[in-house]
């Protein structure tokens, strides 16, 4: 698998206030993709320091390097493409209300007063659909970061390209984002930072959906609301674990029979190796969870309720990589 990150923090600039946070953001955020999430990691603007790598905090980031940097990183030549293109940037966001409301990325050299406003959101919404990177994974922490990432205009459907997507903006279109008071960084990248800590999961690993999931519950009481959205199939983000030649051997025996007959397959067992052709099913199920605290699933005799709820929706609660959270939850079956 080949997983690609531009990861941007912009402290310096020219013509608006300097800031702390993103340069020390970004470099987190850099490292716990690199040592847990397996991304050949880009940081802009870099310099080396002890022969490694680091994000700049005092140097300055032009408008030309950014736009280039996201081209390579989303239509990059040759055959080989990446799996998963992963964008993270922290810095200043501006939106422009004159007229049609627009968004952008400032980078170092902005002046808005010159009508140089960085770079629109619009051209980046572009560069998204015409990639062909499957799974693409945008992070912005500024402000007004609904409003730069328009999710209608950005289309996260796959449009018929398969498409795997993960959207995660700092806040509303309307509100800034915040430092977080009690650490070094800002609320947003702090969320991020703890979701994406392997070690709250055992043995698998930490994808879009959990992270969200932790981000919505973790920020809810924030002053600044994020905005998630995630389409496609789940996307694996980091781990902390390797597959062992012991496990692959006992995932690949054969002396099992994975016909039920006329029982259901069921959840806490084995049994959800070898249930099959569901996985739509179970994907609304479980969206309809995340919604509501009540959920009926109908049907007639023998077509599957029992196998879809128990090997389908609650196995994937039972192991929690789906709904943050829901590996702790208590699972009682009440039969009449």
């Amino acid at each position: 698998m080949s997983r690609d990150a531009l990861v941007v923090g912009i402290n310096h600039y020219q013509h608006l206030s300097r800031l702390k946070a993103p340069g020390t953001d970004a470099e987190a955020i850099a490292q716990r993709l690199e040592q847990d999430g397996e991304f050949r990691v880009w940081r802009l603007p870099e310099i080396v320091a002890d022969g490694k790598p680091r994000v700049g905090q005092q140097t300055a980031l032009t408008l030309d390097s950014l736009e280039d940097a996201l081209v390579k990183l989303f239509l990059p030549s040759g055959e080989s493409l990446p799996d998963t293109a992963l964008l993270y940037f922290s810095g200043h966001g501006l939106r422009k209300t004159r007229g049609i409301p627009e968004g952008f990325l400032a980078t170092s050299d902005v002046n808005p007063q010159a009508g140089n406003w960085g770079l629109r959101l619009k051209w980046l919404r572009e560069l998204l659909q015409e990639s062909p990177i499957r799974q693409q994974i945008i992070w912005l922490d500024c402000c007004h970061s609904g409003e730069l990432l328009n999710f209608g205009e950005a289309d996260p459907g796959d449009r018929g390209k398969g498409r795997d997507r993960c959207f995660i903006a700092a806040s509303r279109e309307y509100e800034p984002a915040y430092e977080d008071l009690t650490s070094d960084h800002s609320v947003l990248t702090q969320a991020l930072l703890e979701g994406l800590d392997p070690t709250q999961f055992r043995d698998r690993w930490v994808t879009n959906l959990s992270l969200t999931d932790f981000i919505n519950q973790t920020l809810k009481q924030e002053i600044q609301t994020p905005i998630c959205n995630n389409s496609g199939e789940p996307i694996n983000l980091t781990r902390q674990w390797k597959e062992t030649a012991a496990a692959t051997a006992s995932a690949s025996t054969s002396d099992i029979c994975p016909y039920k007959g006329l029982s259901y397959f069921d959840f806490g067992n084995d049994d959800y190796k070898y249930f099959y052709g569901r996985r739509a099913l179970t994907d609304e199920l479980l969206d309809k969870v995340r919604q509501s605290n009540f959920l009926a699933i109908v049907g007639a005799s023998g077509s599957g309720k029992s196998s879809v709820l128990r090997a389908g929706l609650l196995h994937q609660l039972q192991v929690g990589r789906r709904i943050f959270g829901s590996d702790g939850w208590d699972i009682r079956i009440l039969r009449p």
